[in-house]
């Protein structure tokens, strides 16, 4: 599926609202990629639209990425190292199975939505929001 397809069946608003409703209560950041290319690696991918997205720049190093391939067919979530620090991989692994059966079902908006709330739970419980933190990156789909 071409990423212009994909970015069509999504309901953009629904999207930005969860991400702004789960950074409301983090001091994390949330971003959406699509691509228009196919990499070999969608984690590769991932963590080079992470740097160029500057997410890896952010205060607490508390970003999370969802990168998605339509074309490939393939998508990741990663997060920055005091992220990771906290979860470990298998919440990765099990946010990743839980999107991709939406995603089986092309149901794109829901599989986005889960992997922002699974996101968000994990940012407020380790990142809870502060007075004075502020919104440090886009909450927009992004997309090349």
């Amino acid at each position: 599926m071409k990423a212009k397809e994909f970015l069509n069946q999504l309901e953009r608003d629904e999207i930005v609202s969860a991400i702004r409703k789960a950074e409301h209560k983090t001091s994390g950041e949330i971003r959406i990629f699509i691509t228009r290319q196919e990499p070999a690696d969608p984690i590769d991918a991932a963590q080079k639209q992470f740097r160029l997205l500057a997410m890896d720049r952010t205060a607490h190093r508390n970003g999370v990425l969802i990168f998605v391939a339509p074309r490939a067919r393939r998508f990741a979530v990663i997060g920055d190292v005091a992220v990771h620090e906290r979860c470990g991989d298998e919440f990765w692994r099990e946010t990743a199975a839980e999107m991709s059966s939406h995603f089986q079902r092309a149901e794109f908006t829901r599989g986005l939505l889960h992997g922002i709330q699974k996101a968000g739970a994990l940012l407020a419980r380790h990142f809870p929001r502060h007075p004075g933190d502020q919104n440090e990156l886009p909450d927009e789909i992004a997309g090349d």
